[in-house]
């Protein structure tokens, strides 16, 4: 009995999973919180069904065959084939349509399916030396799934999973024949089969059970974020050229990782000195430790014109382990070229001691399947009350955008975000009440911002030499707290002092 109702199961997602694609694909255009007809789809699933039966049936072989092999030598099981596999020529029915709206990055569809068929869903089992036909007759599913096209990305077909669960129990009806005999009629035998079928199928999809469909490739999903803090400390330079009339130089460091478009750091100059100490302290914002390298460049500061590059080197971030301080020092080249036979000169050392500190959060891990399909459980690991009050750490805002922000004089909006002293902006979007800016900003912190708030302004800027060109369009505070003990937020929030003004933000905290 577990076998067949087994069987049953995932008969009906084999039918489930296909659809959901099917759905992801044409249910863009609906954005009401509320059931929509949808005629026309129920007319393309009808043209399109004998193409579905075909691809349907093979996926229910597909995810099958595990399934039999387990029984295989089982109850003196020799084999579990299908004799016949089609769901006939009466396709399934939508009966309407949910699309919720949600901050995160993914469009959430509720359909209701119901699938009144006429299916050929024969099963032989070698039984011993008895051969054994079970065939499914009246089959009729009534299934409300939830399905969630995530994360939208601007990759066709948009979206880089799909992922299935059910909102309830579903209601399957149908008759069992085997050689020849309805043993449905059997008194009690109906009512066990349904509450199996419905036991199994609500233990493996119901929510917050789901099943992940990858569509596109993960490297193309994936957005790098940061994985960890490189910290560098430049300790000294010797034997620097010199640059100045006087016979020496003025020297400072800029450093920068590649791949990023943050302004380089620098040290402190250190006049008149061709072997400077600086042992001071940085800390980069690193993504992708086996690709990116830490430039390192030496300049002469002068007061006038440009300032004189003396040398440059780089480090491969992939020869550090983590964790473990590691001391560099290298001569300085005078281009990327290091095989330049004209590049022979001496141009002095520099040393520099690192360390890469990756965070601890498995968030920052591309989520989701990496192959095929997969069922799991919806769900985090809450971090420990000690990994929550300690730890330096790296505080993400995403700055998303907002919706009804409206000036007196002019409608050129733009964010600004402060916190601990900072203070950082997004773009300005001319003409518009709503703006969308996705602009992130992060600051590195030596503790977690318990007990802290984020201030965040919305601005108006008229272009323009003009008297008082910037204008107020509403502001809010958010306590960090939330943050810190969940690892993340995303919400709207209602911004103060203005009449409909709402703005969205994404704010992560990663420790390590």
């Amino acid at each position: 009995m577990g076998l067949l109702s087994t069987l049953l199961g995932i008969i009906g997602f084999g039918i489930g999973v296909p659809f959901g694609l099917l759905l992801g694909f044409f249910f863009f255009i609906y954005s009401e919180p509320k059931p929509v007809k949808v005629d026309w789809l129920n007319k393309f699933v009808t043209d399109m069904w004998p193409y579905l039966d075909k691809a349907i049936c093979a996926r229910i072989r597909s995810m099958t065959e595990p399934i039999f092999a387990e029984y295989i030598g089982k109850f003196q099981i020799e084999a579990i084939e299908f004799g016949n596999l089609s769901l006939g020529t009466l396709p399934l029915e939508i009966h309407g349509l949910k699309v919720c709206e949600t901050n995160e990055k993914e469009l959430v569809l509720e359909p209701a399916v119901r699938w009144a068929g006429n299916p050929n869903i024969v099963l032989v089992l070698k039984l011993l030396s008895f051969r054994i036909t079970v065939q499914l007759v009246d089959l009729q599913i009534f299934v409300a799934p939830r399905i969630t096209l995530k994360p939208l990305v601007p990759t066709l077909p948009c979206f880089g999973t799909v992922t299935i669960s059910l909102l309830e129990k579903p209601d399957v009806d149908f008759g069992m024949s085997i050689l020849g005999g309805d043993i449905m009629a059997i008194p009690g035998l109906y009512q066990f089969v349904q509450k199996t079928i419905k036991r199994q199928v609500a233990s493996l999809y119901l929510w917050p059970q789901t099943l992940e469909i990858q569509i596109l490739d993960a490297a193309t999903v994936a957005v790098k974020k940061p994985v960890g803090i490189l910290h560098v400390k430049v300790v000294r330079a010797q034997k620097l050229l010199k640059k100045d009339i006087l016979g020496t130089s003025d020297p400072y460091v800029k450093l920068s990782l590649s791949g990023e478009r943050l302004p380089a750091k620098k040290t402190t100059i250190k006049k008149r000195n061709l072997n400077p100490e600086w042992n001071e302290k940085f800390k980069l914002i690193v993504k992708d430790p086996q690709s990116q390298v830490l430039h390192l460049q030496v300049f002469d500061w002068d007061k006038v014109g440009t300032h004189d590059r003396l040398g440059m080197q780089f480090i491969p971030l992939k020869l550090l382990t983590p964790y473990e301080t590691k001391e560099f020092k290298l001569d300085l080249l005078k281009h990327t070229n290091i095989i330049d036979p004209q590049d022979k000169k001496q141009r002095g050392i520099i040393v520099v001691e690192l360390t890469y500190a990756p965070f601890r959060e498995d968030s920052i891990k591309l989520d989701g399947p990496q192959d095929g399909y997969k069922r799991k459980e919806s769900g985090f690991d809450r971090p420990s009350e000690s990994e929550v009050f300690s730890g330096a750490g790296l505080l993400s805002v995403t700055v998303q955008g907002a919706e009804d922000v409206e000036g007196e004089r002019h409608n050129n909006p733009y964010a600004v975000v402060l916190f601990r002293g900072e203070t950082k902006k997004t773009k300005m979007i001319k003409r518009t009440r709503d703006p969308l800016w996705k602009e992130e900003f992060q600051f590195m912190l030596e503790e977690p911002p318990l007990n802290e708030k984020i201030h965040i302004e919305v601005m108006s800027k008229r272009t323009g030499f003009i008297f008082r060109s910037k204008e107020f369009l509403g502001n809010v505070d958010i306590n960090l707290t939330d943050v810190v003990y969940n690892g993340r937020i995303n919400q709207k929030y209602h911004l103060i002092n203005s009449k409909n003004g709402v703005i969205h933000v994404e704010i992560r905290w990663t420790t390590v």
